[in-house]
């Protein structure tokens, strides 16, 4: 059977993984590829998301920025945006946090017209996360123990993924801080505690995180 290039596609990724599946893929896979295809093309689809609402500087706070939009409509600032992100886990999937800094502070509440926030306003319930790839830290485990050659592979695209989107944001933002496992250190991480034989509580411990734990940032 023929093998994927070195950094295959998410269409030669799904072709694959049927090849090795007689043409049938666990519902589970099937829920993160397409998730991933989602956040794949976060910037071309036509839904709104909080990562597009941030990266669009009609909302930014272009007082505090210095920043002023010129004859062809094009904003400019002289001063980058702060945000501080958070690589996060939970029962619902892998999502991408932000945090805008106002007075060298993470900002995780909601403001409006501040003069010290980079944006116009802030509602964290609907701007906090950027992103979702859904049911991917089920996945990862469902991986290191039963994936075959396109899990993987997929779990590395998902890495590609978010990075790719992280040095979009590096273009427009001044990031402070990343929090937080980013999924290729997840996966490291799951399988050194894995192969230390710990049990199912000792390899979540601290990895998974309950509703509560998002808003500790």
């Amino acid at each position: 059977m023929q093998s994927l290039p070195e950094h295959p596609n998410l269409k030669e990724i799904n072709a694959y993984k049927r090849k090795l599946n007689w043409g049938e893929v666990p519902a589970i896979y099937h829920m993160v590829a397409s998730s991933i295809g989602e956040v794949d093309g976060i910037l071309t689809h036509g839904f709104d998301s909080a990562y597009k609402q941030i990266l669009n500087k009609n909302t930014w706070n272009l007082k505090l920025l210095g920043g002023e939009r010129l004859p062809t409509g094009e904003i400019v600032v002289q001063n980058k945006p702060q945000i501080a992100l958070r690589h996060t886990y939970n029962k619902m999937g892998y999502e991408l946090h932000c945090f805008p800094i106002a007075l060298n502070e993470k900002v995780n509440r909601t403001l409006v017209k501040s003069p010290h926030c980079p944006f116009k306003e802030w509602h964290p319930e609907t701007m906090r996360m950027l992103f979702r790839v859904n049911s991917l830290p089920s996945y990862l485990f469902f991986t290191h123990e039963n994936g075959d050659e396109a899990d993987v592979e997929l779990v590395k695209y998902a890495f590609r993924t978010v990075s790719r989107l992280i040095k979009i944001l590096e273009e427009d933002f001044e990031i402070v801080e990343i929090r937080g496992y980013s999924i290729a250190e997840f996966y490291k991480e799951v399988d050194h505690r894995i192969r230390n034989n710990s049990g199912y509580h000792d390899v979540t411990s601290g990895l998974i995180e309950s509703p509560d734990d998002t808003t500790d940032f």
